[in-house]
């Protein structure tokens, strides 16, 4: 099947409210939207990085420049049957680095195969289940009466596990009025690499809170300092920004640097890269779950159909729709029923853009033909 035309859509969409972590404050997210026609179907994809440079060092525009430059003009025209006809591909293959890039064209030609084939993704990937868990996200709050009363609100609506946001200074205090006001909730605290290992008495502290997990305490390219700090905690490290690859997951298990790995599409360069760490850690009995980061309706489908694979036995960030959005871009939307969500049977991904509110929130387009 000939990649006829693809097409990028730079988007900027407010979020109903803002969103701390330990490097920034968002308000709105800026992600770009990719579509690969061919055969008389189209596929959507979502390239699902930052505005800003402070998770990793990709960002909407270098993402926008690197697809329009680098990738989209010479992969249209190129004949695609399966996944790795565009992952051999010449172009596509020798653009190193920028994975949130590379992975939203991959998610639409992933989509544009498993509409053809009349497939939905989740049994094209070999997904076993037809509703996955649901967790939940929260940010770095002011107060800790303001985080109790998100977290009654998201548990009232059924999610399974909350993560919190942690920073120096917002931390164990923190986590520990949490766990006297909700002794039994499933808790996991993200840091998104605040700290250092001159840090680990205070971490070593968050084992007296039983958290299901640590997220990325320490650098966002380390893998040997975690390994130090992990025989330091009773509680598991999950790894995000560090691992990019199976290989990465690899030597990080190998070191003893996590328990648990976050999958997230776009930081991995898609979702073969993705389904080889899962594959990975099936086989090391390492748990794994599906991070998220803010999508749009388009990239939250990829994480459903990737997180109905086995060995995500931990409820991910693929929260509703309305979690983020006061209206999502995709019908139909996403909704959370008794803490799970499920995934679409219909062809591909399961949804489809509305495009009225794709060009509403429509910065700048670019359209490439064979």
């Amino acid at each position: 099947m000939l990649l006829e035309k693809i097409e990028l859509r730079h988007l900027s969409i407010p979020l109903k409210e803002p969103f701390t972590t330990s490097t920034e404050t968002k308000t709105h997210i800026e992600h770009v939207l990719v579509t690969v026609s061919g055969g008389g179907f189209e596929g959507y994809g979502e390239c699902t990085c930052n505005q800003t440079p402070y998770y990793i060092n990709e960002t909407t525009d270098t993402a926008w420049y690197f697809l329009s430059r680098f990738i989209a003009p010479y992969v249209a025209g190129v004949s695609v049957e399966k996944i790795d006809d565009l992952l051999n591909n010449r172009w596509y293959k020798s653009v190193r680095g920028n994975y949130f890039a590379k992975a939203g064209l991959e998610q639409a030609v992933w989509d544009l195969l498993a509409r053809s084939k009349g497939v939905s993704l989740s049994v094209l990937l070999g997904g076993t289940r037809e509703r996955i868990d649901s967790g939940v996200s929260i940010g770095v709050q002011e107060n800790v009466r303001a985080l109790f009363g998100k977290i009654e609100k998201f548990l009232e609506q059924g999610y399974k596990r909350i993560k919190m946001k942690i920073r120096p200074g917002k931390d164990y205090d923190v986590l520990a009025a949490v766990r006297r006001e909700f002794p039994d909730l499933p808790i996991m605290a993200d840091a998104n690499s605040a700290y250092t290992l001159s840090d680990t008495p205070m971490l070593k502290k968050l084992d007296d809170l039983g958290l299901m997990m640590i997220e990325q305490p320490l650098g966002f390219t380390d893998i040997i300092d975690h390994a130090v700090l992990q025989r330091e905690l009773m509680t598991p490290i999950c790894l995000d920004e560090s691992i990019h690859s199976a290989e990465d997951a690899r030597k990080a298990l190998d070191l003893g640097s996590c328990r648990v790995i976050n999958i997230k599409l776009g930081r991995v360069g898609g979702i073969a890269e993705a389904k080889k760490i899962h594959d990975l850690c099936s086989s090391r009995n390492i748990p794994v779950w599906c991070g998220g980061m803010h999508e749009y309706g388009i990239g939250r489908a990829h994480n459903i159909a990737i997180a109905s694979l086995p060995n995500f036995r931990i409820p991910g960030d693929v929260s509703g729709s309305d979690k983020y959005w006061d209206e999502d871009i995709v019908d139909p939307p996403f909704i959370v029923e008794d803490g799970t969500i499920g995934v679409p049977p219909g062809e591909g991904i399961g949804v489809f853009p509305i495009m009225e509110r794709v060009e509403k929130h429509t910065l700048e387009k670019a359209v490439f033909s064979a």
